[in-house]
């Protein structure tokens, strides 16, 4: 295996629960983590906590408690989170680990020394819930006249020595390198608002706070401490072993091939990131896709609405892999989207058990009570089967295709185009009728669709993994070829195999259920 590919989450921030949010840019990483897997990758996946800041501070104090204790709390409700969601993380990474100190004073010595570092003041606009500056041009006023950020914060003035990067020096050097890197920045909407911002001028960068302790410490100087998103976004290298550049795991994988962020920190990630990393000598990232928001029945997700989504409320409604499925599917995967629950139902009951449980289920009952529980021996295949089987081998380039873009609902999309092209194969070749006149085209027929359903199983374990599995197990695919080699390869369902009795993977989900 010599494919590598390192895929990150941004590490979360710890001053509250995990919500739908985190479970979501988390899911879209799984997913991609397996298909890359399934894909003959060796994969690297990483998300974490983020535990340093003066929000992190503030709010251990208002639990009464020091900060390393709140943050061994809150850190491990997102790690019970991963576990519960079945995430396949690779390492779970925590910025108060020993590693991460090293890997943050490491990174800060090689900015210094690019001469991008020098020691001066700070004076402005500070937001302690976004740990962000924010110049006078981007502030407004909030309902009881203070000013507010962009993003509805609340900010306060500060005044304190401060060390600072030289952004300002950036500006031509990240366009130019935008220019040759096109796909660094996905959607190309939120690519064109980074070359936006850029082109409006760079303004230097404060790196270090004195007014609170709980950080890194800039090196030499303990007075200090580093900008939390200097410290924060940091962790994608200590996690492949950082500042050991000879480590395996860093030789192997970074550069990142992909840092799936929300849309509200990309400016760190594709502004400040590539600066930082450049700055300091180090290869860049691949990617930086910010995805959209959620709300909820069309209002805005906020603790004071009281409608913030509880992602392990929802799977214990509706199932694990139903929650995972219409999260990258209902909405163009970038965009924003409105959750509710009349839409997951939909879903369910139509995606899920009308089209792809019903295929499932109907074609193997047929053959357990036809062919005595055993995948009869196939004729020659005709057009009309050669064409679904054709359709079924061609839709894993069409997937991978719109993976490698992150378009997960235009990849689920173009399996359930073969989902629904086999249940009109069904209707078309009426295999019931064929028992009686036909019993040898009803085997190829029977086969075919058995042998479609093993492709779009093998397909859909990424973002359906559970059921996916069962789907497998019905047919008798054995756990050593499920990869997406078993579909390249062109080996296909051995007839003769026994075949357990079928049982409904995607239940029909009753609406007053959900009213209740």
């Amino acid at each position: 295996m010599n494919k590598s590919y390192y895929v990150t989450t941004p590490i979360y921030y710890v001053n509250d629960a995990p919500h739908i949010g985190h479970a979501y840019t988390t899911l879209a990483c799984d997913a991609l983590a397996r298909f890359k897997r399934l894909d003959g990758y060796d994969v690297h996946f990483l998300t974490g906590t983020d535990e340093h800041g003066q929000k992190v501070e503030k709010s251990a104090e208002a639990a009464g408690i020091d900060p390393q204790e709140f943050t061994n709390k809150v850190s491990q409700n997102f790690r019970d989170l991963a576990d519960f969601m079945s995430f396949t993380h690779s390492d779970f990474i925590r910025t108060t680990e020993e590693r991460h100190k090293k890997a943050c004073q490491d990174i800060w010595h090689r900015l210094e020394a690019s001469g991008d570092i020098y020691l001066g003041s700070y004076a402005g606009w500070y937001a302690v819930r976004d740990e962000a500056f924010y110049g006078e041009d981007e502030l407004k006023k909030g309902p009881d006249g203070t000013k507010i950020a962009s993003t509805g914060a609340p900010v306060e003035w500060v005044e304190e020595p401060s060390y600072f990067f030289r952004l300002s020096n950036w500006g031509e050097r990240l366009l130019a390198f935008y220019d040759e890197n096109p796909d660094f920045i996905l959607p190309k909407t939120r690519r064109n608002e980074v070359i936006s911002f850029v082109k409006g001028g760079l303004m230097d960068l404060s790196i270090s706070r004195t007014t609170f302790n709980w950080g890194v410490s800039v090196p030499g100087d303990d007075q200090h401490i580093m900008y939390v998103w200097l410290d924060a976004l940091t962790n994608y290298m200590t996690a492949v072993g950082f500042p050991d550049t000879e480590a395996d795991l860093y030789k192997k994988f970074w550069p990142a091939d992909l840092h799936m962020v929300g849309k509200d920190i990309l400016r760190f990630h594709a502004v400040y990131w590539p600066a930082f990393v450049l700055s300091a000598g180090l290869p860049t990232p691949k990617r930086v896709f910010a995805h959209g928001w959620w709300t909820n029945e069309g209002e805005k997700i906020s603790k004071s609405l009281g409608n913030v989504i509880d992602p392990i409320e929802l799977v214990n409604s509706y199932g694990l892999d139903q929650v995972r499925y219409f999260l990258l599917r209902e909405v163009p995967f970038g965009n924003d989207g409105d959750f509710s629950r009349r839409a997951i139902v939909g879903r369910m009951n139509s995606d899920l058990a009308n089209d792809y449980g019903n295929l499932a289920q109907r074609v193997l009952s047929m053959v357990h009570k036809n062919c005595d529980g055993v995948l009869p021996e196939p004729g020659l295949f005709s057009d009309a089967d050669q064409v679904l089987l054709s359709a079924a081998k061609d839709a894993l380039a069409n997937v991978r295709a719109k993976m490698d873009v992150q378009a997960f609902h235009e990849a689920l999309e173009a399996v359930w185009v073969v989902i629904r092209q086999s249940n009109g194969y069904v209707d078309a070749q009426a295999p019931w009728k064929l028992k009686k006149e036909d019993p040898a085209r009803m085997n190829t027929v029977l086969y075919t669709l058995a042998e479609t359903i093993r492709h779009l199983a093998i397909l859909t374990q990424p973002f359906m993994p559970d059921a996916s599995a069962r789907i497998l197990d019905q047919l008798s695919v054995p756990e050593d070829s499920r990869s997406f080699a078993a579909i390249e390869n062109g080996k296909m369902l051995v007839a003769g195999a026994e075949m357990p009795k079928p049982e409904g993977v995607f239940p029909r989900y009753v609406e007053d259920e959900c009213d209740s």
